[in-house]
C-alpha cells in the first residue's frame, strides 16, 4: 500500500491498486448510509457529486440494494478509485464520470435523475458549486426527488467551535472555500424550488440536509 494525497482531499489516503481508502469514510460511512437510506426514494437513480474514494457509494448501496448509483468527481484518481470500488456492487454502481457541478446543465448527459447526494464537497469548493447543485437539482429532479448534503455547517451563535476553526483553516488554504452557513444553503435551495424537509445532526458536528423538489 502507498500514501496517495488526491486533489482536494484534506487527509492522507491509502491506496491498493486503483482503490483509495479514506480514514474519514471508514469512521462515518455506516451512519451516513443508514441516515441517507431513510430519505432516498425507492429504486432511485442517484447521482453523487464529489464521490471521493467511492467507499460511501458501496456502503449506501449495500443498505439500499434497490438504488442505482452514479458516482462522479473532478479528480481522475478519485474516479478510478470509484470505478474500482463499484465492483463491490455489480450492476448497481456505474463507472464514475467527470462532473463539474459549477457548470451549466452539468446533468444533461446523464439521463433521468431521481436524487442527488453530495458529502463534504461544498466547503472545499467555490460557492458556485453549491449554486450549481441547487440550480440543477431544481431543474432536473422530478417532484418528490431529493437532494441531500452532508458535512459541517455554520449556524450562527450555535456553531460548534470546531467548525469555526475549520472554517478559518479552509479559508487560509483557499479564500473561495469555507464552511457554509446552513440557513444560506437552505435559502439557496428554496430559491431553486427545493424545499427543506430535514436537518439531521450527525457525529463530529456534521449535519445531513435533505431537500425535496416541489411539485411544479
Amino acid at each position: 500500500m502507498s500514501d496517495t494525497p488526491p486533489v482536494r482531499a484534506l487527509e492522507t489516503r491509502m491506496s491498493e491498486g486503483d482503490r483509495l481508502q479514506s480514514p474519514s469514510a471508514a469512521r462515518n460511512r455506516a451512519i451516513i448510509a443508514e441516515t441517507l437510506a431513510q430519505f432516498l426514494p425507492l429504486r432511485a437513480r442517484v447521482v453523487e457529486i464529489g464521490s471521493g474514494t467511492g467507499e460511501h457509494a458501496v456502503s449506501i448501496c449495500r443498505v439500499r440494494p434497490d438504488l442505482v448509483w452514479q458516482p462522479s468527481d473532478i479528480d481522475e484518481a478519485a474516479r478510478r478509485s470509484q470505478t474500482a470500488w463499484s465492483s463491490e456492487c455489480p450492476g448497481q454502481i456505474a463507472p464514475s464520470v467527470e462532473i463539474d457541478a459549477s457548470a451549466e446543465r452539468w446533468s444533461e448527459a446523464l439521463g433521468p435523475i431521481d436524487a442527488i447526494f453530495s458529502a463534504n464537497v461544498i466547503h472545499i469548493s467555490p460557492w458556485a458549486v453549491a449554486e450549481g447543485l441547487a440550480r440543477e437539482g431544481g431543474r432536473v429532479l422530478p417532484p418528490g426527488g431529493r437532494l441531500c448534503l452532508y458535512g459541517p455547517f455554520l449556524n450562527g451563535a450555535d456553531t460548534a467551535p470546531s467548525n469555526l476553526a475549520f472554517d478559518e483553516s479552509l479559508k487560509s488554504r483557499d479564500p473561495a472555500w469555507g464552511v457554509r452557513d446552513r440557513q444560506t444553503v437552505i435559502d439557496l435551495m428554496a430559491e431553486n424550488g427545493l424545499e427543506g424537509v430535514a436537518v439531521i445532526e450527525m457525529p463530529a458536528n456534521n449535519h445531513m440536509l435533505v431537500f425535496e423538489r416541489r411539485d411544479g
